[in-house]
């Protein structure tokens, strides 16, 4: 009987505002057609009808309504007569007056009394002639108020849709617009990312996996009284895995995971940004144990007190301050983890960064040879790779790329194998596509004169022999005259990974990089606009090694770097104008006295440098076996590690 009753509860329709909308818009359209507007009763007949029947002494009366309709109402006389038998009227709706048994519509009021009245003047009794305007109140009722209904209709939808994209809660309500905009990953949510989807990234792998360790079985720490981090910290340069390490937490944490952004706290509207943090970290306790996920923390993680003339600080400040209110503070719940990522850790608020906040900082770095290969595994899987490929080759190609670089070049060579219509891909594709990523979109048919070309010959040709005579510049892999992207010319090179780097490897690698102008010096004595990067490349070096790493003599052991990136000089400079001077002259000393040792160098091999140019206009592109054929083996072996490109 129960079950009954309420299956009859969960029959009965639900009430909708929707009905009120249905309702009005049902009496709207009665009023419309069932008004007494004056126009609906009576047989529609012509003006020349209507002039025949007065002459004929059959009308009892006119009404002309609204200047342009005529109601005819015949005499009792004239509805006995056959040509008027359908002219008697009936209506569905009650009324207490006469209807009429004609109308029509005419065209000019003037023409129309003259025509009237020349008639009426030939009969001996006249009819009544009378001018009214109806209207419909109804009608000017519904229209008048319209424009204020369709106001507060809109002002309604936009309130709601504000609602909605505020991630409002039930209802959709403007007030919701406080409430967390965190997506909620949980049992009934599959996450098909766990740990083995992240190649390399042992360190980091293993703090976040004790994380994971910790929600699975806590009684294994609780017991000898550990406690689990209130927070850990990916901190790490863009495209290393920091988001996807957070994905892989979520997919094997097994337990409520909120992910948002750091903008997903700011609003155009004050206090909403606490409110989201008080509403975040409320329905995180719910469901404790959790994890929290804050992606770019930055954006709300700022160091306080640095901008104090915006007035946006403020709101920001407010943020942060519940932020470090609700990770550790008075009532605060250790059952909830705080996972946040951010590339600009130097920024963050000291407060932020404490130990009972972020307890932990995991450092996630660029891959390096060996990670790169298992990276290359990882991204490798969806592709028809040949079957030659090799996967070492592959990451000695990539120094210096991230996880995101790597997936980027593993796609752009499935590109281009489909272009050339190839059924897998193959190993050629991999180099097309590093340079295609590093160097920019190959332009064979850009417009360059013989003399431009010849010139470009030369300065590649400058960089290959001088950082083959050196003992510490990276050895050369292969040079193109081929315009990409920007340049006109490119040379990669083989770099030793290092993880000091001492003077002299410094200096051999600015007098590799100054080669090409040199180049131009020696054998056409003139120079050109082309060692553009290569000077911007060998300023910031040699600006590095006065004024950061100490290695000049002048200047001594003193460095003007801050690693915290919250410089206390603000717009003055930490050394006095002599100083400056003295910075000045030598960072132009050393970078002229590698130029002269580059100039040097290619004088006394100017022979094999011009015939390493003729060889490189020939062919365009150049590899290491063709500088071997020129100037012989290179004295200098050492074990070849990784490739860089210029």
């Amino acid at each position: 009987m129960a079950n009954n009753k309420k299956n009859t509860k969960e029959n009965k329709p639900k009430f909708s505002p929707y009905w009120i909308y249905g309702i009005l818009i049902a009496l709207f359209l009665g009023f419309q057609l069932f008004g007494n507007s004056g126009y609906e009763e009576g047989n529609i007949i012509t003006e020349a009808d209507f002039l025949k029947y007065l002459e004929a002494g059959d009308v009892a009366r006119v009404d002309v309504i609204n200047k342009r309709v005529a109601k005819v109402y015949l005499t009792d006389a004239a509805l006995n007569k056959d040509i008027h038998k359908n002219a008697k009227t009936t209506s569905f709706i009650p009324s207490a007056t006469k209807l009429p048994n004609y109308k029509f519509e005419f065209g000019s009021l003037e023409i129309f009394q003259n025509k009237l009245d020349e008639v009426i003047e030939g009969l001996d009794v006249e009819p009544k002639v009378k001018f009214e305007t109806e209207t419909n109140d109804w009608t000017n009722l519904l229209m008048g108020i319209l424009p204020f209904i369709l106001l507060i209709a809109v002002w309604v939808f936009i309130m709601r849709r504000m609602s909605g994209g505020a991630g409002g809660g039930a209802g959709g309500q403007i007030f919701n617009i406080g409430k967390s905009k965190a997506k909620l990953f949980d049992q009934n949510t599959e996450v098909k990312t766990t740990f083995k989807d992240v190649a390399g990234l042992e360190g980091a792998k293993e703090e976040v996996q004790e994380i994971v360790d910790f929600l699975k079985f806590p009684e294994k720490y609780t017991t000898l009284g550990g406690k689990i981090p209130k927070g850990a910290l990916l901190v790490g340069p863009p495209g290393t895995g920091k988001t996807l390490l957070a994905k892989a937490v979520a997919g094997e944490a097994k337990v409520p995971f909120f992910s948002l952004s750091g903008s997903d706290f700011v609003e155009m509207f004050v206090g909403v940004g606490a409110s989201r943090v008080r509403d975040l970290f409320k329905q995180a306790k719910e469901k404790s144990p959790s994890i929290i996920f804050i992606d770019e923390i930055d954006a709300i993680g700022r160091a306080r007190g640095k901008n104090a003339m915006s007035g946006s600080n403020d709101e920001r400040e407010n943020t942060l301050n519940q932020l470090l209110t609700e990770m550790d503070g008075f009532g605060t719940n250790t059952n909830v983890i705080v996972l946040a990522a951010t590339n600009r850790a130097d920024i963050l608020d000291k407060a932020l960064m404490r130990a009972g906040r972020f307890d932990r900082q995991i450092y996630v770095d660029l891959p390096d040879i060996r990670e790169r290969k298992e990276i290359f595994e990882v991204h490798l899987r969806p592709l028809k790779k040949a079957q030659d490929l090799d996967l070492d080759f592959l990451s000695k190609q990539t120094p210096g790329f991230s996880g995101a670089d790597i997936a980027n070049v593993c796609n752009e060579a499935a590109l281009i194998a489909a272009r050339n219509g190839k059924k897998s891909v193959d190993k050629q594709d991999f180099l097309d596509a590093v340079d295609r990523i590093i160097g920019g979109l190959e332009k064979k048919n850009k417009i360059i004169t013989p003399s431009e070309k010849r010139a470009v010959a030369f300065h590649e040709a400058g960089h290959a022999t001088v950082s083959w005579m050196l003992e510490h510049a990276a050895p050369l892999v292969k040079v193109t005259i081929v315009p990409r992207g920007r340049s006109l010319g490119a040379a990669w090179y083989l770099p030793e990974e290092r993880l000091i780097v001492r003077p002299e490897q410094m200096l051999d690698e600015m007098c590799a990089a100054l080669g090409g102008r040199a180049a131009e010096k020696v054998i056409f004595n003139k120079i050109s606009t082309g060692a553009l990067s290569d000077l911007e490349k060998v300023t910031k070096q040699a600006r590095a090694m006065v004024t950061i790493y100490g290695l000049s003599d002048k200047i001594g052991n003193l460095t003007y770097y801050d690693s915290s990136g919250q410089s206390e000089y603000g717009f003055s400079k930490p050394y006095s104008e002599q100083t400056a001077e003295l910075i000045d002259k030598e960072i132009s000393d050393i970078i002229e006295t590698q130029y002269k040792r580059a100039v040097k160098l290619l004088e006394e091999n100017k022979d094999k440098l011009t015939e390493l140019a003729e060889v490189l206009l020939e062919k365009e592109v150049i590899f290491k076996d063709n500088l071997e054929k020129i100037f012989g083996e290179r004295q200098f072996v050492k074990e070849e590690v990784e490739s860089k490109p210029e």
